[in-house]
């Protein structure tokens, strides 16, 4: 109902009736000029895609057991740094929530990391952590490690400060330590959001590693590349398939867990 409200008064400002829908055409044509959008190239190029296309069947049957290692290779990438996120996520949440953060500068500290980690693209902590320890998906876990702080870090801190503070000082009236109303009741309280959101990064990080792959850090995503370079077309559209069954695994898994966990009832 708020929603509606809101909108509601939004359609009957005449200058936001008028003025924002000026601006979103004005803009609109302003990007399409500006990046240089063009039909007649897409009408052109449109038999070099229908060759290409036609390149990658039939897809090669004989190396999708082989492609199978590098494919959970890549769930294991997006596995590990979502734990290992989940690892480091937590107590900089806890320090950057407003309700339970020991002081001002340490909510800020934790914060400024937060954003840290969200503005440094995962792909750039890629090509910086390849250079440092090399090839492979040690990189590309360590890349989805720190990068996933950023957005776990963020969502739990606002899921911590959304928590009831009856029960926090209910604990802590009958002589709880900081730690012991953190442990018995901040934290109870916000598992059912940590574990929809810790869901959601995985799944994320499943597409994401795939991503990771091509600047060399391992998983299925660096055989896509090195089959592109290779001219290998129809080793290329069985590497796509297999691609399709582990983002669809990845979303299988990862509602399968939040239904039996959560519940029907509140995701509804």
């Amino acid at each position: 109902m708020a929603v509606q409200n809101r909108y509601a008064s939004f359609k009957s400002n005449r200058y936001t009736r008028y003025i924002v829908p000026v601006l979103f055409t004005v803009f609109f044509v302003w990007s399409i000029i500006s990046t240089g959008i063009s039909i007649s190239d897409l009408i052109s190029g449109y038999p070099n895609l229908a060759n290409f296309i036609g390149c990658m069947f039939p897809p090669a049957w004989d190396v999708f057991i082989p492609l199978l290692h590098p494919a959970f290779e890549t769930i294991q990438m997006a596995f590990l740094g979502t734990v290992f996120a989940v690892i480091l996520s937590v107590p900089v949440a806890l320090f950057a929530a407003s309700n339970i953060s020991p002081s001002k500068p340490v909510k800020v500290f934790a914060r400024s990391i937060i954003a840290t980690t969200r503005t440094v693209p995962d792909i750039a902590f890629a090509l910086i952590f390849v250079s440092a320890v090399g090839l492979g998906p040690f990189p590309g876990i360590l890349a989805l490690s720190i990068h996933s702080v950023g957005m776990l870090g963020k969502l739990y801190a606002e899921a911590i400060e959304e928590i009831d503070p009856g029960p926090v000082e209910a604990v802590e009236a009958v002589g709880a330590s900081k730690l012991q109303a953190i442990y018995y009741a901040v934290i109870p309280q916000a598992t059912p959001s940590f574990v929809a959101t810790t869901l959601y990064r995985f799944d994320t990080n499943v597409r994401s590693s795939i991503v990771l792959g091509l600047v060399g850090a391992g998983g299925i995503g660096f055989e896509l590349i090195m089959a592109m370079r290779l001219f290998r077309y129809h080793e290329l559209s069985t590497i796509l398939i297999i691609i399709f069954i582990v983002v669809m695994f990845a979303e299988w898994v990862s509602g399968y867990i939040r239904v039996h966990i959560i519940g029907e009832e509140v995701l509804k």
